[in-house]
């Protein structure tokens, strides 16, 4: 059997690179709580602690994250969908502003704490640096402090702004909202950022449609995404 040496980025880390990328990609890929996944690895014989699967997912998640936007820069949607939605933390309301294209593909998320033409501004702002374009047409609810902030950021973008167009934004929330249930709430402001800005690029990567498409195309696109998690997680040369 050919044996590989082991990548840089899983250096001194007692566990093979495949057991770590597992736990993450189960912690990410499904509404896990960290004690069910160290369930899950537990039934195959691997033995880590909930706080170790917590360490992974926040140290590799973030690489793997960054990895999957540095891929995917340029190669989203040009049409824009925007929301917003009130997450509670530790008795304290934020605003969790999400963009997506018309896909559903994840554009950028960003957590504030108000919601107003300054928080709308601050989040086009975002994406216009994560994407290096504007938009063809954005598309977003009645809120008016989005017709303000785009007045500003990109006057020459088309707005619809309509609840009834804007489903797919709302829609994308829901995976969100499942996970919250899970983890019975996030603790902070700081915490649901730095989750759902390594779960949604995750997310991004196996978003497969699965009702317009025949099932072998589904199951090619499956392979491909596994095979692409693969070279991100650096499993081949580990």
């Amino acid at each position: 059997m050919t044996r590989f040496p082991r990548d840089p980025l899983y250096r001194r880390h007692r566990f093979p690179a495949d057991v770590i990328a597992h736990a993450v990609w189960l912690y990410f890929r499904f509404p896990l709580s960290l004690r069910m996944v160290e369930d899950m690895l537990a039934v195959r014989g691997i033995i880590v602690s909930h706080q170790t699967v917590r360490f992974w997912a926040e140290k590799f998640g973030r690489h793997f994250a960054n990895d999957i936007r540095r891929r995917s820069a340029g190669k989203l949607g040009d049409k824009w969908h925007l929301d917003e939605v009130v997450i509670t933390s530790a008795g304290k309301k934020h605003w969790l502003w999400r963009a997506v294209d018309q896909d559903g593909f994840v554009l950028d998320v960003l957590v504030q704490s108000r919601r107003n033409t300054k928080a709308a501004k601050r989040l086009m702002r975002k994406l216009l640096k994560g994407q290096g374009r504007s938009p063809r047409l954005m598309i977003t609810d009645k809120l008016r402090s989005y017709g303000a902030a785009k007045r500003e950021n990109m006057p020459g973008v088309e707005h619809r702004s309509h609840k009834g167009l804007n489903n797919r934004a709302e829609n994308s929330h829901q995976p969100l909202r499942r996970r919250e249930k899970i983890m019975k709430r996030f603790k902070s402001a700081r915490h649901l950022q730095r989750f759902v800005s390594i779960h949604d690029p995750i997310a991004n990567l196996f978003h497969i449609p699965r009702h317009d498409i025949p099932s072998n195309h589904h199951r090619e696109l499956r392979a491909a995404a596994l095979e692409a998690w693969c070279q991100i997680a650096r499993l081949h040369a580990a």
